[in-house]
């Protein structure tokens, strides 16, 4: 099992692109017992992901629940380096 921050930057190399409501679905069948895989601590990996340019925002629109969510995609060049790094 890889660490959660690898599963979750590896996750966008696997979609068109996401938001942290939709990488905390795709991951809790194997991370839901982790303390981390909860929404503050994702958004916290997606902007560290973005902040070194392996990720990037693609849009946002408010949830139904009123929450504004916000959407990342690894680019081309963000998805070759995290694949480089991260093997499945």
């Amino acid at each position: 099992m890889k660490p959660l921050n690898y599963a979750i930057l590896k996750h966008f190399t696997k979609v068109k692109e996401a938001c942290a409501e939709d990488v905390i679905e795709a991951l809790k069948g194997e991370y839901g017992s982790f303390k981390a895989l909860r929404k503050p601590a994702v958004i916290e990996a997606i902007m560290t992901g973005e902040a070194n340019g392996l990720l990037e925002e693609t849009r946002f629109e408010m949830g139904s629940d009123g929450e504004l969510r916000v959407y990342y995609r690894a680019n081309e060049e963000g998805a070759a380096t995290i694949n480089n790094y991260i093997k499945d």
